[in-house]
């Protein structure tokens, strides 16, 4: 994994380098960013680029059979001197009295790595089969990863440890890297990849030097998604704006019967019938949506605030403030002009009020009927 591979983020690429050529490697780095940013890429790539993986440039092995040993070793993601800490689940069945680490789960971790470093929390519990479990990091890990590190590094060179999600570790666990973290094994690199950063332990936090990745700029996002997925350049550059700097909304948009078309439909649905007065069918389409789980509801509550934001900002005719697909448009064009001064408050409004309720466990049916009822005094407004 080389820093070529990275989407965008050139700028702490350059500052990773810099760490490296001017000895000023810190004991513990903290990655932070939103979700699809690339932190994990950029993590494995600065581990690699420690252990002697380079886009041609010096390496810290002097050996060349020594990278070409090490490369062979990063691109099975089984090289000696790195280590990984993840949340994991325990499977029904395991006794009360072991303690699950990630070890369990090295198999299934190793095959997500060599799919993509891009990568979310619902891609590896689906690699578990967690079904409702949720995921933690508990205090075996910690005492796992103890032992691993007070080991003579194999290459001679760094030992690299990444901790994803170090956000949910259990208290135990947490108290016990920490010790770790105060005193670190010699010519040790700790590289924290973290979405809640407010979670971890300020006493933790306080040892890390924090480097925050921003969102990948649209530029990047475009190139990556014409050279990676072969698509046009007119579709590349809509699915880089509407992804807002994240590779994986961008990929999701890719796949055909993704959500969002679903999603897409279901408001059409919503609009069409509502301007009909469709009460009979308005009914049908809340008893349907009532159907989805509760996140899934919640996630199309938002796709719909979003589209009602996309289509007043068509009607003032400049391309740039739009961030539509080819789909959205297409309904857009001719839907845009009911979405006005008059009503576009009041329509956000109504959807805050539904997204909330069922984030409060409403009853369903209810909320999206009373939406729907709803909808059709708020469209006739001008």
């Amino acid at each position: 994994m080389k820093f070529s591979e990275v989407i965008g983020q050139e700028d702490v690429k350059d500052r990773l380098r810099e760490l490296v050529r001017e000895r000023r490697v810190p004991n513990t780095l903290m990655f932070c960013g939103p979700g699809g940013s690339g932190k994990m890429a950029l993590a494995l790539a600065f581990a690699s680029y420690l252990l002697g993986e380079r886009d041609g440039e010096a390496s810290l092995l002097a050996d060349s059979q020594a990278i070409v040993n090490a490369e062979a070793m990063l691109a099975r993601w089984e090289h000696p001197d790195l280590h990984f800490t993840y949340p994991v689940i325990k499977p029904v069945g395991t006794s009360a009295e072991h303690k699950m680490t990630s070890d369990d789960f090295t198999r299934e971790w190793h095959e997500l790595l060599c799919k993509s470093p891009y990568f979310s929390m619902d891609a590896w519990l689906a690699c578990m089969d967690a079904a409702n479990q949720q995921a933690i990091i508990g205090a075996g890990e910690s005492d796992e990863l103890t032992r691993k590190l007070s080991l003579k590094s194999s290459q001679g060179g760094y030992k690299v440890s990444i901790i994803w999600l170090p956000e949910r570790m259990n208290v135990e666990c947490a108290n016990k890297l920490l010790k770790l973290l105060e005193e670190p094994p010699r010519q040790t690199v700790f590289i924290m990849v973290c979405e809640e950063p407010d979670a971890l332990l300020d006493t933790i936090k306080s040892r890390t030097q924090r480097i925050d990745i921003k969102r990948i700029d649209d530029a990047s996002l475009e190139q990556a998604l014409i050279e990676r997925r072969a698509i046009d350049v007119d579709t590349a550059h809509r699915i880089a704006r509407i992804a807002g700097g994240n590779w994986l909304r961008a990929l999701e948009n890719l796949e055909a019967g993704n959500e969002n078309r679903l999603f897409l439909d279901m408001f059409i649905m919503l609009m069409r019938l509502a301007y009909q007065r469709n009460i009979k069918e308005l009914k049908q389409w809340s008893e349907a949506v009532a159907g989805y789980g509760r996140e899934k509801q919640r996630r199309l509550l938002r796709y719909m605030m979003r589209m009602v934001r996309e289509n007043f900002m068509y009607n003032f005719g400049q391309p740039e403030l739009c961030y539509l697909t080819q789909e959205e448009e297409n309904f857009s064009c001719k839907f845009a002009r009911f979405i006005n001064e008059a009503n576009v408050v009041d329509i956000n409004e109504l959807l805050q009020k539904a997204h909330r309720d069922i984030g409060q466990n409403a009853n369903a049916k209810i909320v999206f009927f009373d939406l729907a009822l709803q909808m059709i005094v708020l469209l006739i407004r001008k």
